[in-house]
């Protein structure tokens, strides 16, 4: 069997500021793994004046190959800090749909679990946040959208160090020691 069928797949999903590339990050640490950092940051903090649904594919399309190149080094887990839920719910948001290959990647590229971020944590404002007051609009758009695929998922929340131990609390839960 290739060893990227044996790599747990985890997704963290949750609204803008809610910590999670901190908590993909230290989730790598504890379990000494990879993570995918969110590239979509990246894209737009070059790309912050306008963006179209092809620049949303464009980003989902990066994300994945920089996922499917870091399982290759990855140990038992491999954690990645947005996914294509994101993206659907940021297409339909901004354009009023979403791109086919976005669908395509959501039912057809499986995550083991997700982690779906509270929104207990203090905004913190930067350059590519834009929706301070729709952080609980969104939640409530990717918990259903998780309900309605049926995917495994547990909402992780606390501040800081509690919600570390929260998220490695869920994926214990779910895959043991």
């Amino acid at each position: 069997m290739e060893k990227r069928n044996e790599i747990k797949r985890i997704a963290i999903l949750g609204a803008e500021s809610t910590g999670k590339t901190t908590l993909a990050r230290s989730l790598a640490l504890r379990f000494h793994t990879e993570w995918v950092p969110e590239y979509a940051r990246e894209y737009m903090s070059m790309h912050t004046d306008s963006y179209s649904h092809d620049d949303i594919v464009r980003i989902a399309k990066h994300q994945l190959q920089e996922e499917e190149q870091l399982i290759k080094t990855s140990n038992r887990f491999i954690f990645t800090d947005t996914e294509f839920i994101i993206a659907k719910i940021w297409s339909e948001d901004v354009f009023g749909f979403t791109p086919d290959f976005i669908k395509e990647k959501i039912r057809e590229h499986r995550y083991d679990l997700f982690l779906l971020t509270a929104n207990d944590l203090p905004w913190i404002p930067d350059p590519v946040r834009i929706n301070p007051q729709r952080r609980d609009y969104f939640f409530n758009l990717y918990k259903k959208e998780l309900d309605d695929h049926g995917f495994a998922y547990e909402i992780v929340s606390g501040r800081y160090e509690a919600r570390l131990f929260s998220a490695v609390t869920a994926v214990k839960k779910h895959f043991g020691e």
